[in-house]
């Protein structure tokens, strides 16, 4: 225990709260997803094992006015120059500074429509006419498809 001349001359010092680390999706401000404006589109190369030509979006959010950079998922369509897209959390692993991802289906970025069968909700793609989904044998009987 300290006496009352060594806290009067060196007082206590507690320690700060520590601020917590970067977070990945900083420029979103704790929003889901956010709005924005396509910058400029452009191509990455990925890091040392991968090698391939990767799609990737600077944008401009609405709310914040800061600039990021997005990856576009799937191949074939991608957003003209002044395209507004919605971007959300999601980085890619093998692109250093990628953080985001823009999500296709919504606003002026189209679906992947007629190209994805499976994991249809990433790509914005509907389910194609005649598609049945999997049916448990125990209701097959019941005739869902």
């Amino acid at each position: 225990m300290s006496t009352l001349t060594q806290v009067f001359f060196n007082p206590r010092c507690y320690k700060r709260l520590k601020k917590k680390p970067y977070s990945d999706t900083a420029k979103l401000f704790k929003n889901p997803q956010l709005k924005g404006v396509v910058k400029r589109l452009g191509i990455m190369t990925p890091k040392k094992p991968n090698s391939a030509l990767r799609h990737i979006l600077r944008v401009r959010m609405y709310k914040t006015k800061k600039k990021l950079i997005a990856r576009v998922p799937g191949q074939d369509i991608w957003p003209t120059k002044f395209s507004r897209v919605l971007v959300e959390g999601g980085r890619a692993n093998d692109l250093p500074t990628v953080r985001y991802t823009a999500i296709r289906g919504v606003m002026d970025f189209a679906g992947l429509f007629l190209i994805k069968k499976k994991r249809r909700s990433i790509y914005g793609a509907r389910r194609p006419e005649g598609y049945s989904t999997h049916i448990r044998r125990k209701f097959r009987h019941l005739g869902y498809a």
